[in-house]
């Protein structure tokens, strides 16, 4: 144990079993509060304040009320499924808590009434002396009292999985302003690991006012922003409402004026306005986001809230934590230095490259380290030299001093003795008695590691003759056997991936709690290129206008503590930018909260951090997050095409409602036609955009401006214009066939198969905005032939089959019938692709100005 003087606990003796009890009744348990959860009712209501949701359940109503069941149940169905997803997903968020309780409450050596006890760790209290042994999980944040060579890795809370040293306390106080992280702090804080070492401490914080307890609450507090295509979907939802009422509301005024009485009129205004309620929207969204969830999920890809992966393609900003993210989490030696400057590096060599110099200097470092130990750069060493201590004996272990930062080992073997000696290089080179220009040369090449981002340890070795062994290390007669540098390397996909990301418009920012010379190194390993590396000390500096101006250059933020994460993703957001925030460790989780989207690492992240974030790369894949842009972009694109569509399909069916009503024609479309074409061909035909390929310049095009609405107005135009001409074509039909005196039931069936003609060549339509017909019509999609030869059946069907026939209310149709409908259908997809020219070139235009698109993404600037 330390021989320095040290104040004295409190209690000596530690907590008595009664003063215990006490506290834990006054302070409660060690651990996080249980947060208010809602009831299954509230739940339910909260739930049905959802429009879509209510929109469901007023189709389902209007059905209902028209003696249609079938179509009610099937409404009702989808309505009721929206809610069951909905609350078991409340339900999994709020795990976030019991995460943080299982992190926060490991068992605990505690110290009562004088004598050592094991409790479970909710039940340590304030003023506790707790006993920490090398692989113990910390209870709770104390402060040390007395420490022999303590090591913890603390990287729950700070991000960097490199252990940091502790030593016994002087004096300082421990208050909430006191931070993780850092070498030689006298804190201990709860949920981090003893890897070396051990030492007693006085517990000052328990649950809630712990470390990670305060920052537990921070993540509860947040609220998880609503999704902008949720925003958009709503407001096109509401638009379309209230077309549709002022639609219905002119129908029921002419029907009553021109057929007879009001109760009629407001029930053929009950029918159209089943034409005109959108219900595909939101089905067909649930659709492209389920779908697209699971087509990610193929790739590895978790998503916990289907919209992120559409927000996920409008991403400007992607902010990424380095340890466990670019990089992989794991020390690896990537140097050997020798004293005469000779360098290898172990991971590229050859096996007959590394010569008896290098491999004595590994013998040597392995022999310096625990043989079992939890040290990531000690792991490193025994991997690269396994064999080192086989047939060696450890007699002694000389642990790290403050006034000597390096640690000796004395192993015998066959009768012969070593002393191995690892730590600072400073230290190293005074326990050799390097000085002068030898000193000089070996801290130059320490400055040259320490460049590329490296950690470095020098490495001694002295003989020892089996006499008495010395009190103190620096009484061996050591002799300088090298350098070793240590990496947390890149993983292999990263570097690729920030490119793609780039050339898709979205800025990469590297944010970690690791030093300015290893943030740079690995950024610019990485292909960040930052302009500036800024510290957390001079962040704190900055207030918000100027942190985002300051982060819209190329940058990467260094010795960044959790709150300040948090801050960088608020002023980001506050700037305009879409913001994707990657993490694994407890101290990203209020960041991945706050983000739009949160995208946690699954293989080595904290449950706190996979609860807190919107996905989840199961593979910790970082150019998995390249996939899921691409996928998100995709998805935005198909769904604009199949809202497109939709929008251009109630066209044709409330003009053929209302036409029969202004010039005195039968009435051809009843109720039974609407919902077959609202609830079948509709939506059936917009599953054929889900499947579409992304178009070949997706990730090429800038980021798309977040406040263009879902179907901005030349969008709206070209719908409208898909449309009207689409009601031209089969108005076209019905006047022409009434004209030349066809019976009402094989006219109403000539108009049906027009409609359904012309709304599968609107499919083709809206196939690509961007390609030439010949490409829409050859452009693989096994769904679009699935659905072709479903139109087909059916309209067999409804003509072959008696009972559907009267179903329907069809009367034969002939060759020439049919060959008018397949004209009417050809007509319009002529008409409209030599329309697209104008918009295609307007694309076009759009695509190559992406500063003007980038700046339209951030108004705030």
């Amino acid at each position: 144990m330390s021989t320095d003087p040290q104040p004295a606990p409190m209690f000596p003796d530690g907590l008595s079993a009664a003063e215990a009890a006490r506290r834990l009744q006054t302070e409660g348990f060690n651990e996080l509060p249980q947060a208010g959860s809602r009831s299954m009712l509230r739940l339910v209501a909260d739930v049905l304040k959802e429009p879509m949701l209510l929109l469901l359940l007023g189709g389902a109503g209007i059905y209902l009320a028209l003696g249609d069941m079938a179509e009610a149940i099937l409404l009702g169905v989808f309505a009721s499924a929206s809610v069951f997803i909905t609350i078991v997903q409340e339900a999994r968020t709020e795990r976030v808590l019991e995460s943080l309780r299982d992190l926060s409450s490991p068992r605990a050596l505690v110290i009562r009434d004088g004598e050592r006890i094991r409790i479970a760790g909710r039940e340590v209290v304030r003023g506790d002396l707790i006993v920490l042994s090398e692989g113990d999980r910390v209870a709770a944040d104390a402060v040390l009292r007395d420490c022999d060579d303590l090591l913890t890795d603390e990287s729950l809370l700070t991000g960097e999985s490199v252990p940091v040293r502790k030593r016994p306390a002087a004096g300082e106080a421990m208050d909430a302003a006191t931070i993780a992280g850092g070498d030689d702090q006298p804190f201990v804080f709860s949920g981090s690991l003893v890897v070396r070492g051990g030492g007693i401490a006085e517990v000052m914080a328990t649950g809630p006012h712990t470390a990670i307890g305060r920052i537990g609450q921070s993540v509860t507090a947040l609220e998880t922003e609503t999704p902008r295509l949720r925003q958009q979907t709503r407001r096109l939802v509401v638009a379309f409402a209230i077309g549709g009422a002022i639609v219905v509301a002119i129908t029921v005024v002419l029907y009553a004026m021109y057929r007879g009485g009001w109760l009629e009129g407001i029930l053929a205004g009950i029918a159209l306005g089943m034409s005109m309620l959108p219900e595909e929207f939101p089905v067909v969204l649930t659709v492209f986001l389920a779908m697209g969830a699971w087509r990610i999920s193929q790739a590895r890809v978790l998503t916990r809230r289907a919209s992120a992966i559409e927000s996920l393609g409008a991403a400007t900003v992607l902010c990424s934590d380095k340890t466990g993210t670019l990089t992989q989490n794991r020390m690896m030696v990537a140097r050997l230095v020798l004293p005469d400057g000779g360098v290898l590096q172990p991971a590229t060599a050859t096996p007959e490259a590394i010569a008896p110099p290098f491999r004595d200097l590994v013998a040597t470092a392995v022999l310096a380290c625990d043989p079992q130990s939890h040290d990531p750069m000690e792991k490193a060493l025994h991997a690269l030299g396994a064999d080192a201590t086989a047939g060696a004996t450890l007699q002694r272990r000389y642990g790290l001093r403050p006034d000597l930062l390096a640690m000796t080992n004395v192993w015998s073997r066959d009768g012969a003795g070593v002393a191995a000696a690892k730590g600072a290089p400073e230290a190293i080179a005074k326990l050799c008695g390097v000085d002068g220009g030898a000193l000089a040369a070996l801290q130059a090449r320490v400055e040259t590691l320490a460049a590329e981002g490296l950690r470095v340890l020098g490495v001694a070795e002295a003989s020892w003759s089996g006499e008495a062994l010395p009190d103190a290390q620096q009484d061996f007669a050591f002799s300088f056997r090298g350098l070793v540098g240590f990496a947390d390397p890149l993983r292999p996909e990263v570097k690729d991936a920030v490119a793609e990301c780039r050339a898709a418009g979205v800025r990469v920012i590297m944010i970690t709690g690791d030093y300015p010379a290893t943030a740079t190194a690995i950024a610019r390993q990485a292909g960040i290129d930052p302009e500036h590396v800024i510290a957390g000390p001079e962040l704190a500096d900055l207030d918000d206008d100027a942190l985002a101006l300051a982060a819209r250059a190329p940058t990467a933020f260094a010795r960044i503590m959790p709150e300040q994460k948090l801050r960088i993703v608020t002023a980001l957001k506050a700037d305009g930018e879409i913001v994707a925030m990657t993490g694994d460790g407890v101290n990203d989780a209020p960041s991945l909260k706050a983000a739009h989207i949160g995208i946690a690492m699954g293989g080595r992240g904290t449950d706190v951090a996979r609860e807190a974030s919107a996905i989840v790369l199961l593979d910790d894949d970082f150019g998995s997050i390249v996939k899921a842009i691409r996928l998100g972009r995709r998805i935005y694109d198909n769904l604009r095409k199949a809202m497109s569509f939709i929008l251009a399909v109630h066209f044709p069916i409330a003009g053929l409602a209302l036409l029969p009503l202004v010039t005195g024609l039968p009435l051809l479309l009843g109720p039974v036609h609407i919902a077959f074409l609202e609830m079948i061909i509709d939506p059936v035909c917009s599953l054929v955009f889900e499947a579409e390929t992304e178009e070949s310049d997706i990730m090429r095009r800038p980021p798309r401006d977040p406040q263009e609405p879902l179907l901005p107005r030349p969008l709206v135009l070209w719908g409208a214009l898909q449309g009207i001409l689409a009601m031209l074509a089969t108005g076209g039909v019905l006047l022409l066939a009434h004209r030349n005196g066809m019976p009402d039931d094989e006219l109403r069936a000539l108009v049906f198969f027009s409609l359904v003609s012309v709304i599968v060549s609107l499919i083709f339509v809206n196939r690509s905005f961007s390609s030439s017909l010949r490409e829409a019509l050859l452009r693989p999609n096994r769904m679009l032939l699935l659905v072709i030869g479903f139109v087909v059946a059916v309209l067999a069907t409804s003509l072959t089959l008696p009972a559907a026939a009267a179903l329907f209310r069809f009367g034969p149709l002939h060759a020439d019938d049919l060959a008018l409908t397949a004209a009417a259908a050809i007509t319009t997809l002529i008409m409209l692709e030599l329309s697209k020219f104008p918009l295609r070139a307007a694309l076009s235009r759009r695509a190559d100005k992406p500063d003007q698109v980038v700046k339209a993404a951030s108004p705030a600037r």
